[in-house]
C-alpha cells in the first residue's frame, strides 16, 4: 500500500510540512526531511521551485527564487533524494508546476519518483481532464498519487469529479487566495469545512493556506483528517536555518 493511504488511516490528526528544495541554502533539503521526521512531523511536501509559481504568496515565491539562484533543478532534487528513504520513512511528495516536470519528460520524472520512493505528486496546473486522459495510466504505474486542489468556489460537482479521480487525499485550500500564514480563521472558512465534510466524500481532506499556529492547526482539522503549513515554516527557515525546527513543529502539536 502506497505510504500515503497508510498514514491517512492512522487514528490522529495529521501535520504536513511544505518547503521549498534548495532553500535556505542548496544542500538543506535532506537535513530538513530528517529533522522533520524526528519532529513527528506526519508527511511532507517538497516544493520543487518554478519561476513563475502563480499560487504562491510571497514568502514561497521568495525561496522558489534564492532556490534557483542557489543551482536548484529538477535534476539536482533527484540527486539529493537518491539515498533518502535509507534514513526518512514517512511519506513524501513533490509539489510542483506542470511545466518542469514536461520539461523534464513526464514517465522520466515518474519513474525517478518511484526509484528514490516519492509517494505523490500536488500540481496546481495540471488539470483533471488533461491528468485522466494523459498521465493517469503513468502515474498509477509507477505507484503515484496524484493529489487535487479544491477551493471555497469550486462547485459541487466538481468536487465529486476530483474525488472520484484521487487517490490518497483531497487538498483543500481554505481560500480563494495565494499561500501565506493567517492568525486565525474566520466564519467563511469555518461554514466551507463544513460543507466539505457534509459532502461525505470518498477520499479524506487535508487543508492548506493560510495555518500557521496551533489555533489554525485546530481549527482546520476539527473537520479534516489534516493541515499542512509552509509559509510559516519557510518563515521559520528563513529566520533560523536548519535549526529548532523541532521546536517549531512542538508549537503547531501542543
Amino acid at each position: 500500500m502506497n505510504r500515503i493511504s497508510k498514514k491517512l488511516q492512522e487514528d490522529k490528526k495529521l501535520l504536513s510540512i511544505y518547503f521549498t528544495a534548495g532553500y535556505p541554502e542548496l544542500n538543506d533539503t535532506k537535513t530538513i526531511l530528517e529533522k522533520l521526521e524526528t519532529s513527528g512531523v506526519d508527511l511532507v511536501e517538497i516544493g520543487l521551485p518554478f519561476s513563475d509559481p502563480l499560487a504562491d504568496g510571497p514568502t514561497i515565491q521568495a525561496s522558489s527564487t534564492k532556490a534557483l539562484q542557489n543551482g536548484m533543478t529538477t535534476e539536482k532534487l533527484f540527486e539529493q533524494l537518491k539515498d533518502i528513504r535509507e534514513s526518512v520513512s514517512i511519506p513524501l511528495i513533490i509539489m510542483g508546476y506542470f511545466n518542469p516536470m514536461l520539461q523534464y519528460g513526464i514517465e522520466k520524472f515518474c519513474e525517478k519518483c518511484a526509484t528514490i520512493g516519492i509517494d505523490g505528486l500536488i500540481i496546481p496546473d495540471l488539470p483533471l481532464e488533461v491528468y485522466t486522459k494523459e498521465y493517469q495510466k503513468t502515474f498509477l504505474q509507477y505507484g503515484l498519487q496524484n493529489i487535487f486542489l479544491i477551493t471555497p468556489q469550486t462547485a459541487e460537482e466538481r468536487i465529486r469529479q476530483i474525488d472520484n479521480a484521487s487517490e490518497g487525499f483531497i487538498y483543500m485550500v481554505s481560500s480563494a487566495s495565494i499561500t501565506g500564514a493567517k492568525n486565525s480563521f474566520g466564519d467563511a472558512q469555518q461554514t466551507y469545512f463544513e460543507r466539505i465534510k457534509n459532502m461525505k466524500l470518498q477520499h479524506q481532506q487535508i487543508v492548506g493556506f493560510g495555518i500557521s499556529n496551533q489555533e489554525t492547526f485546530q481549527k482546520a482539522t476539527q473537520f479534516t483528517k489534516g493541515a499542512i503549513i509552509g509559509s510559516a515554516f519557510i518563515k521559520h527557515l528563513t529566520e533560523n536555518g536548519t535549526q529548532h525546527i523541532d521546536s517549531f513543529i512542538k508549537q503547531i502539536r501542543m
